[in-house]
């Protein structure tokens, strides 16, 4: 649209020197909540047309390249099988760009998407915004509702992991005082409510400190139901998505951070365009955040 500069004029699939890449994981098995996730990436990509590049708020518009690497072929797969192939598309990501950004599919690209950047693990930080603690056992096998705990087993610290936005009524205490165990630093969503994001954000980034590399999981159910309806484990009572911005811009701008996804958008779910606009704003807030470094 002529003089309607827009996100879709930054992304381009030849990857020359763009900074930011883009990896699309349509993942959908291995979800506790049986969904079309796999259908985020490409919703994702039509919908950047609609989000504008200035921010009024900063008078700056964003002019940051993304390399538009594709999906990644893992249709039909299990995410035992998948994950190799995210892990390799993220690792090349990586390697040719400083920041990626990692469309889900179900939280489960999480893992690969950590080690793909093919750092100690000693030395990676995990930061997720997420209602749920993703510490179901992992007696089943690989899934969306364990992630943490299978990163865990591959050896990420707890001193490395911080959770932010924590539900109630959404996760078992068996998982809490796991989580707690391993050293996970935890903040509740009531504790956002009442402390406010930057208190979050600013503690978390604290507790990662030592990590030389970060991923930013951006589960989308941690905002609330009323303004993400098309994640299936988000509830009432969640983020304020002006938090979720404001926070994904925030950690974006740390060049320590690699790596951030946005995992359990269920497209099938809303019959409006709120999460999808939503979805998009998030490239966005990457972007501005990125720009800030």
């Amino acid at each position: 649209m002529s003089g309607w500069p827009n996100l879709s004029d930054l992304v381009s699939t030849s990857h020359g020197e763009a900074p930011v890449g883009l990896v699309g994981a349509p993942l959908a098995s291995g979800s506790v909540t049986p969904g079309r996730c796999d259908l985020a990436p490409g919703l994702l990509r039509q919908t950047l047309r609609r989000i504008g590049r200035y921010d009024i708020e900063s008078g700056r518009e964003l002019s940051t390249k993304v390399a538009d690497r594709g999906d990644v072929a893992i249709d039909g797969l299990s995410i035992e099988d998948a994950t190799p192939y995210i892990r390799e598309a993220v690792a090349a990501s990586a390697g040719a760009h400083s920041l990626t950004l990692l469309v889900g599919g179900n939280n489960a690209v999480t893992r690969p998407g950590v080690l793909g950047l093919g750092v100690d693990l000693k030395q990676v930080g995990l930061i997720t915004l997420d209602a749920h603690f993703d510490m179901r056992d992992l007696d089943a096998g690989l899934g969306n509702g364990n992630p943490v705990r299978a990163l865990i087993e591959d050896g990420l610290p707890g001193a490395n992991i911080a959770q932010v936005g924590l539900a109630s009524f959404a996760n078992s205490r068996e998982m809490h005082e796991d989580a707690v165990a391993a050293g996970n630093f935890v903040v509740t969503i009531g504790e956002v409510h009442r402390n406010g994001i930057a208190q979050a954000i600013g503690q978390s980034l604290d507790h990662v400190s030592h990590c030389q590399a970060i991923v930013v999981d951006c589960d989308i159910d941690v905002i609330d139901r009323s303004q993400f309806p098309s994640a299936p484990g988000a509830r009432p009572g969640g983020m304020r998505v002006v938090d979720f911005f404001s926070a994904v811009r925030w950690l974006a701008s740390d060049p320590r951070v690699r790596v951030i996804d946005l995992t359990e958008w269920d497209a099938s779910l809303d019959a409006t365009d709120l999460s999808a606009l939503t979805a998009a704003r998030w490239v966005a807030e990457c972007l501005a955040g990125f720009e800030m470094r």
